[in-house]
């Protein structure tokens, strides 16, 4: 079985800007994936590519919301 690569930095804000990252980068990089669906004339999956792009963009804004609240005010 393969071991997974830990993180090198312990640090819930660590994870946090991850995730968020992670979220913003897909909802991004699903734009592409609802044009090739819709190019070649599956409504269908491009509609469940918008679903999870919304998905992304929602976790996003939450997670931008919550960093905001955890970075120290000047």
């Amino acid at each position: 079985m393969a071991t997974e690569a830990r993180s090198p930095v312990k640090d819930k804000n660590y994870n946090l800007v991850s995730v968020l990252q992670a979220s913003l980068h897909y909802a991004w990089q699903l734009e592409e994936y609802i044009a090739d669906a819709e190019r070649d004339g599956d409504d269908e999956l491009a509609g469940w590519f918008r679903k999870i792009q919304e998905n992304n963009q929602k976790a996003g804004e939450q997670g931008k919301k919550m960093l905001s609240e955890r970075l120290p005010k000047d």
